[in-house]
């Protein structure tokens, strides 16, 4: 069968629309807390909510199979439409802290119908090459996660109800795109039913354990590296006495460089392997987590700023590929459960380390504590190679 070239850049459109659910949100949590006069704790509360959610989400679809049992283009719209119903609730004048906790939460929770279906979606096109293109969907993801990063920096002074409407806006134009232009594909094999016992099922397949290993080791330093870009930025400016660092746009450069460094690696993968891909850059992103004291001892910004530009873009790298080898050591019935599930113990990983990072920081050196990041990539190699030997 001859797939049409507009699917890829549809499904690469459509998860970078439905995903700034999550991501432009979180960019407008300062205006929210400040409009409905919510206590400052109350901003750590909301951004985590949608993690939760989203943790919550993943795990359900998970147990009940159901980007396997279902359309994976109709869970897709049916969670955008939800997803941007639940965003735009947040505008309500009627909100309290409950209430807009309560939407966060929402939000997150179908989102899990979106990220990891929209690579189920992709693994039903692009069994061959699917390294590529989940290479281009996470780059998406990479961009829309920078993009708030540098609407700060650029003092971008839109309303902040005006930044929901657009984006539940676009989300539905995300899932409706979905629904209409990208049919099931043809490697999709639907299950028929419910089985409790597929997550464990699943995990006894020794390739597919050392994939997700793989990831749960990447997600340890990805999401906190990215939370602590702007504390490390800020850390070294304080130290040199520096004013001429501009922190959000060199966030949104040193984030969003990645989304470039994952097409790079899909088609590098072409080449010499996804797996092979996959462990270097897992390799340099670990030695990077080490070398971070020396970095901050770097007199020249300049130096410092590249220094974390190469970790933002091996940091990310591998995650398509970490993927794309889940998706390739599952089953055709049960790649959707394989992937959300794998989602659902990743994103559980990143909030641990970045708790940690957080318990830490008082005690610890800022210019040693990125260290403990390695940690994360370590485990994933380790599991790697055991794999090798079996």
């Amino acid at each position: 069968m001859t797939i049409p070239k507009r699917v890829l850049p549809i499904i690469v459109i459509a998860q970078f629309c439905c995903t700034s659910l999550w991501f432009a949100g979180n960019g407008v949590m300062d205006d929210i807390s400040a409009a409905f006069a919510l206590q400052s704790s109350a901003l750590g509360h909301l951004t985590s909510a949608v993690q939760f959610g989203f943790i919550a989400g993943t795990l359900v679809f998970a147990i009940l199979s159901i980007a396997d049992r279902f359309s994976p283009s109709k869970v897709f719209f049916i969670s955008a439409i939800l997803g941007a119903t639940f965003n735009l609730a947040t505008i309500l004048a009627s909100n309290t802290l409950t209430t807009l906790l309560g939407f966060r939460f929402m939000t997150g929770f179908f989102l899990a119908g979106i990220y990891p279906v929209g690579m189920k979606i992709a693994a039903d096109y692009f069994d061959k090459g699917l390294g590529k293109s989940l290479g281009y969907l996470v780059g998406a993801l990479v961009l829309g996660t920078a993009f708030p990063h540098l609407l700060k920096g650029l003092s971008a002074d839109l309303p902040w109800k005006m930044v929901l409407i657009t984006t539940s806006s676009i989300a539905f134009i995300g899932g409706l795109a979905i629904l209409l232009f990208v049919p099931d594909g043809p490697d999709r094999a639907a299950s028929q039913k419910i089985d409790f016992r597929v997550i464990f099922n699943i995990f006894k397949n020794k390739p597919f354990r050392s994939a997700a290993f793989g990831y749960f080791g990447h997600m340890w330093e990805l999401y906190a590296f990215w939370a602590f870009v702007p504390v490390m930025l800020t850390a070294y400016a304080s130290i040199y006495d520096l004013d001429s660092f501009n922190v959000p746009v060199l966030s949104f450069l040193i984030i969003g460089l990645g989304g470039v460094a994952c097409v790079i690696g899909g088609y590098l993968s072409q080449n010499f392997g996804v797996k092979k891909i996959a462990n270097t850059a897992l390799l340099l992103s670990g030695i990077c987590c080490l070398l971070s004291p020396l970095a901050f001892q770097l007199t020249t910004p300049s130096l410092f700023v590249v220094f974390l530009i190469f970790w933002g873009l091996v940091v990310i790298a591998d995650s398509p590929l970490f993927s794309t080898l889940v998706a390739q050591n599952a089953s055709a019935e049960s790649k959707g459960t394989a992937l959300t599930i794998v989602n659902s113990i990743g994103f559980s990983v990143s909030i641990i380390s970045i708790q940690l990072i957080n318990l830490l920081k008082g005690v610890v050196n800022i210019e040693l504590l990125f260290m403990v990041l390695a940690l994360g990539p370590i485990f994933g190699l380790v599991a790697l190679m055991r794999k090798n030997e079996s």
